[in-house]
């Protein structure tokens, strides 16, 4: 439930001019206020499930957009149920300048391609049906111009090349294997709330430049409540992370009993040192390594 000074979990992801958001409890848009950010330019919403401290701050958050005068189509995903659930919880927000598109995750594993990065989705253990997310950000190989001027090729047709495309000129096919090196480490965000731990979930976030995982409880003696309800301790979050060999966990979806949990983080960094108890509001700025 949300607290007087603390939110409930999402995550807002901007890349290449796109804006992404995972899960829209209640007070999400005062959230994103706070941090300076506007709902008017996402385009796509992610919901892990439909339990309410994970959706029911979409209808708010529709009409905001709506009253900012948001005329382009917006993409929902989300588990089987999400067409039914946005359109009830719509009721109270009917009228939208903007179209809405729903797309339902109908496998155990499922991916969702863009231009310039795809969304991958996966299920966890919860006591309903309940998906985790991958945000990936593909890199090609660098571009070898050494390579392209041995081939005679012009230049014009270096920036095609480089965007996957394959040319045909005077009877010659130049494809973009032949001008592009090995394929560059990319980036790669995990989310995950709402879970028991799973071995889907190491398999997934394998290698994320960050993960956002639920750490329901930090208190060592609520492990046996956290298997009750379907959820995760800091140390079992912990224990993924190092298992799936990420650079940097985020803690989040705090139990409303939790009142500090940076006092529980020395016996987290024990299992994995570059965890952080995150807080609401905090960001950071993904690079590419070179």
């Amino acid at each position: 439930m949300p607290l007087p000074r603390r939110w409930l979990t999402s995550m807002m992801t901007r890349y290449n001019g796109k804006s992404i958001l995972i899960d829209c409890g209640e007070g999400t848009q005062i959230a994103m206020k706070e941090k300076g950010w506007s709902p008017k330019p996402i385009d796509i919403i992610c919901f892990t499930h439909y339990h309410a401290d994970h959706i029911s701050g979409l209808p708010g958050m529709l009409l905001t957009m709506g009253n900012a005068e948001r005329t382009e189509p917006l993409l929902m995903i989300g588990p089987k149920g999400l067409t039914r659930a946005v359109n009830s919880l719509r009721v109270i927000a009917p009228e939208l300048p903007f179209e809405i598109t729903c797309r339902e995750i109908t496998e155990p594993e499922q991916t969702f391609s863009f231009d310039g990065f795809r969304i991958e989705t996966f299920r966890v253990n919860h006591n309903v049906v309940c998906y985790g997310y991958n945000i990936v950000i593909d890199r090609i190989g660098k571009f070898d111009v050494e390579q392209a001027m041995q081939l005679n090729i012009p230049r014009n047709y270096w920036n095609p090349l480089q965007k996957g495309e394959i040319i045909e000129i005077d009877g010659k096919t130049y494809t973009p294997d032949m001008v592009l090196g090995s394929p560059r480490k990319g980036l790669k965000v995990t989310y995950c709330t709402d879970t028991r731990p799973t071995d889907s979930i190491v398999r997934n976030a394998a290698q994320a430049d960050l993960f956002i995982c639920e750490g329901m409880y930090g208190e060592p003696e609520k492990a046996q409540k956290a298997k009750e309800y379907k959820h995760m301790t800091f140390y079992e979050a912990a224990q993924l992370a190092k298992e799936a060999g990420v650079r940097e966990l985020w803690l989040t979806h705090y139990s409303p009993s939790l009142i500090r949990p940076d006092d529980y983080m020395p016996e987290v960094w024990k299992i994995f040192p570059n965890a952080v108890a995150a807080r609401d509001g905090r960001s950071v700025d993904l690079l590419f390594e070179d």
